[in-house]
This record gives C-alpha cells, structure tokens and sequence, in this order.
C-alpha cells in the first residue's frame, strides 16, 4: 500500500482519479497525481466507497475524517481531510 500519510493534514484536499473494475485494488502515485484502482464495480457508490477505505488506510486515519467534495459519479474526485 502506497503511503500517504505525509498528505493527512486537517483540511486538506486530495484529488484522486478513480479506476473501477480494476484488476487489483492499489493506489499509484505518478507525477503528482494519486490514481486509486479498485475492483468494484462503480454503482450506488460502491467503488467510492472502496476508493475511501483504501485512501484513508493510505493516509492513516479514520474514513470517518475524509469527505467527498466533488465527484460522487465522476472518475475524478476530491476529497477533504476534516480534523479529529
């Protein structure tokens, strides 16, 4: 799992492009930007879902403290970090 855990500030916003129905779950960082792969299919929020389990164990927080901000049907999403 790649580690994110330098990006877990209060507030902060994390844009990520989201791939479904990937072959495995993983999450690559390449020049700059966070690209989250997950096996789920993308259908009433399944695949968001997976992509905020897998983000928040990447940063080491609660998924309780991360927020959709932007894209709920979009492959690009933005999500914030709330504080504790």
């Amino acid at each position: 799992m790649t580690d994110l855990s330098h990006l877990a500030q209060p507030g902060a916003e994390i844009a990520v492009r989201v791939t479904p129905k990937a072959a495995a779950n993983r999450i690559v960082v390449e020049d700059g930007l966070i690209r989250v792969y997950v096996t789920t299919v993308p259908e009433g929020g399944k695949a968001t879902a997976a992509v905020v389990k897998m983000l928040a164990k990447s940063l080491g927080v609660p998924k309780t403290r991360l927020t959709l901000v932007r894209g709920a049907t979009s492959r690009d999403k933005v999500f914030r970090l709330q504080s504790a």
